[in-house]
């Protein structure tokens, strides 16, 4: 059983609307009007068990909390990969790495150190979703911050790149001190319908182990500024392959 504490109402009786706070964990339990059917027809993301309640904006304004100490949300890979195929309009990321672990482990990324050519798996799992949530008539693309010479992780990855956007993702590529004048940082992410950030989470031998979720939107709007900067001016990966060759 919860441990509840009242926390306010502006009701002049004693009813609802109310609010109260779990001691434990910090969570805000609010009580307000249920809605009717057709209302909870236009919320988004209500799941099965959730329930909806209206309150005057006064309410949260004048009994909610107004600060908090945020502890990051950190999901597994299993629960990332599932964002792959639940998201609803646009998919994007920014690549900052000089390569990754995951790539030198793949068997291509020998062929290519030792032939600088890979063969191409235009059927793997990850091109076979892309091209599913592009026919969804979403949007998936990414940029890559590559270093000047561009080192053999990004060139590896460029040489790859035609697999990613035959499945439908736009990528494109950008020149690191480009991306350094524009203050683009260094924190490789996932942006998912411009209202969660998937925060790749890198140890310094390039190996990925979790993922940390940002929804707060003060964060979140900090990041697509970070993608509308980053894609400014970014090269298509054909052209800037093609440019590499003259």
């Amino acid at each position: 059983m919860r441990q509840l504490r009242f926390t306010g109402t502006d009701s002049k009786n004693g009813g609802c609307p109310a609010l109260h706070e779990d001691v434990d964990s910090g969570e805000v339990i609010v009580q307000g009007r249920p809605l009717d059917a057709d209302d909870l027809d236009q919320l988004l993301h209500l799941g099965p068990d959730d329930a909806a309640v209206a309150v005057p904006r006064e309410l949260l304004v004048n009994h909610a909390p107004k600060e908090m100490d945020r502890v990051p949300k950190v999901i597994g890979l299993d629960e990332f990969g599932r964002l792959f195929e639940t998201f609803e309009y646009t998919a994007w990321r920014l690549e900052t790495r000089g390569g990754y672990a995951s790539d030198r482990e793949d068997p291509t990324y020998a062929e290519f150190v030792e032939t600088g050519s890979i063969t191409l798996d235009y059927d793997d799992d990850w091109s076979r979703n892309i091209r599913a949530q592009v026919l969804a008539d979403k949007t998936i693309g990414r940029v890559r911050i590559v270093d000047e010479p561009p080192t053999e992780g990004q060139l590896f990855l460029l040489i790859d790149s035609p697999r990613n956007t035959a499945a439908g993702e736009d990528i494109r590529y950008l020149p690191r001190g480009e991306a350094d004048t524009r203050l683009l940082g260094s924190e490789d992410f996932w942006i998912f319908d411009s209202r969660l950030v998937a925060r790749l989470r890198f140890d310094d031998q390039d190996v990925f182990h979790d993922v940390e979720i940002i929804t707060e939107p003060t964060e979140v709007l900090r990041y697509c500024q970070i993608r509308d900067r980053a894609m400014h001016g970014a090269v298509p990966a054909a052209e800037f392959a093609a440019q590499l060759r003259d």
